[in-house]
């Protein structure tokens, strides 16, 4: 039995980077939560899996693939989104890309822009393709999944750091923007967490071993921590809660 306020029943929600990690994670929360998701990344072969789990868990999914850095394919997410589910209700933009890893002003500025078209403008974009259909279901939810490294310094993550920045002031600034909609706009801030994106860091044992150090709890995330997050942001839980930024780091932030 759902817990009432949790309870997504009826609700349609778009998941991007939803083939694997956290992106996973949070779709099939949604899932058991109620909600028919739409399990989207950029090819098609990599979200059936997910979709199919999804199903055979007893949930709705269906597989819309799409590039958020590419205005073409964000247009057909939504569009495509409407019409095979009607409606859309949560929005969790979880795909991200960093290209770069090195001391920031170093970044070259095809990479640069790669990580900021793809985790600012393509959240910003997505969101306001998403806004009038949020509006006709008289409010929803949109989540940004961000990250620690948008409030500190991080050696070697600069730029990515800088794109995760800027998406916790998206969020404020659409929760401002939004807020008389019925408009909630909010972002997760995981720490370090066992999936393929951050594979370069925690499989770096001293990297690792660094991570395991400040953290409170004595472990890295796994995806599965970060999930249920969405699920809260996205029902009558969070009904009060926006342009906030949630962190779930297992406490390293306050070892600082």
């Amino acid at each position: 039995m759902k817990l009432e306020a949790f309870d997504l029943t009826g609700k349609v929600a778009i998941v991007t980077g939803s083939s694997k990690g956290i992106g996973r994670a949070i779709a099939e929360q949604l899932a058991q939560a109620g909600a028919a998701v739409v399990v989207s990344s950029r090819k098609a072969e990599s979200c059936e899996p997910v979709a199919q789990a999804i199903r055979q868990a007893g949930g709705k999914a269906e597989v819309i693939p799409a590039h958020v850095g590419r205005e073409e394919d964000r247009a057909h997410l939504v569009e495509e989104t409407l019409k095979r589910l009607g409606r859309l209700d949560v929005l969790v933009c979880n795909a991200a890309a960093n290209p770069y890893y090195g001391p920031l002003a170093k970044v070259e500025d095809a990479a640069y822009h790669k990580t900021m078209d793809t985790n600012v403008l393509g959240a910003l974009r997505l969101s306001g393709l998403a806004h009038p259909h949020l509006i006709k279901q008289g409010g929803g939810s949109i989540i940004f999944v961000a990250s620690i490294a948008g409030l500190r310094g991080v050696p070697n993550l600069g730029s990515y750091s800088v794109s995760k920045a800027a998406m916790i002031q998206l969020a404020r600034s659409l929760a401002v923007d939004w807020g008389r909609d019925h408009i909630r706009v909010n972002c997760i801030l995981p720490g370090l967490v066992k999936t393929d994106f951050a594979r370069a860091l925690w499989e770096n044992p001293a990297l690792a071993e660094e991570g395991l150090r400040r953290n409170p709890l004595g472990r890295l995330g796994e995806p599965d921590d970060i999930g249920p997050a969405a699920v809260f942001l996205a029902s009558r839980a969070g009904a009060w809660v926006t342009g906030s930024a949630l962190v779930i780091d297992g406490g390293t932030t306050i070892m600082e």
